[in-house]
């Protein structure tokens, strides 16, 4: 698909422990619809999994995401971040901010400057987390987890998302970024994903106080699925991702 089409192009950040295999259902839909897709699996996790270690930073995947712009010349961009996917668009965000029209952050991760994934955590996660790192990843690794976890509870799903779950490198979760201004400038929509078994995998509170400061660039969104929506809720999300290139749309237009 040409990047010149006048449909835009959308790029999928997965999040951690995932790859760009979670996306493959949204971006069917997204493609049927015309649209160029790319969902890149970062450095160390899912398919590129064997190249996981101590090194792979934040940093590192900042530089993936960076390349995929660079080396497919990719212009027109709506950026979809899922999780820990904030973190590492927010970072591009830096360099390739010319090259995208708007934002998405999929139940993910909203970083200011400076912050890191364990800074962003809800109350308590921060300790559970090095516990089991410490545990179970011989100090280095954050282990992979049971796709119940991200609220998937249809067998066909876990049998899908659980082998292709992998561990993730902690130093991605330790690392902080350097300066987030791009992002913060530039048309988003915000989807909450409200989990039926009330667990939040993010801490919401800065979308919501974005929401209310009456920042025009912002829209928070609200959706009833797990985590995982993507997979859980492919439709839903196709259809809103699909929304929100409209409305950027309709912004540029008027």
């Amino acid at each position: 698909m040409s990047t010149t089409s006048k449909k835009p192009t959308f790029v999928l950040v997965h999040g951690g422990r995932h790859g760009g295999w979670s996306w493959q259902r949204v971006a069917d839909r997204l493609r049927a619809e015309g649209h160029g897709v790319y969902a890149p699996t970062l450095t160390g996790l899912g398919d590129r999994a064997h190249l996981a270690s101590r090194e792979v930073g934040l940093d590192t995947h900042v530089k993936d995401l960076v390349a995929v712009f660079e080396f497919e010349d990719l212009t027109d961009v709506v950026l979809v971040m899922h999780s820990y996917g904030g973190m590492v668009g927010s970072g591009a965000m830096e360099v390739i901010g010319d090259r995208v029209r708007s934002v998405v952050f999929l139940d993910a991760v909203m970083p200011r400057s400076g912050e890191s994934v364990l800074d962003l955590q809800p109350p308590g996660r921060e300790e559970r987390i090095r516990g089991t790192v410490e545990r179970e990843g011989d100090g280095w690794l954050v282990p992979a987890s049971d796709a119940s976890y991200w609220g998937i509870t249809d067998p066909d799903d876990l049998a899908w998302v659980n082998p292709r779950i992998t561990a993730q490198p902690f130093k991605t979760y330790t690392d902080r970024l350097g300066e987030v201004r791009r992002v913060w400038e530039t048309p988003t929509v915000f989807i909450l994903c409200q989990n039926a078994d009330g667990v939040a995998h993010i801490d919401s509170a800065r979308a919501l106080e974005r929401s209310h400061s009456g920042d025009s660039n912002f829209e928070l969104w609200t959706l009833v699925a797990s985590h995982d929506a993507m997979v859980t809720h492919t439709e839903d999300v196709a259809g809103m991702l699909l929304a929100a290139a409209e409305r950027e749309v309709s912004a540029v237009v008027h």
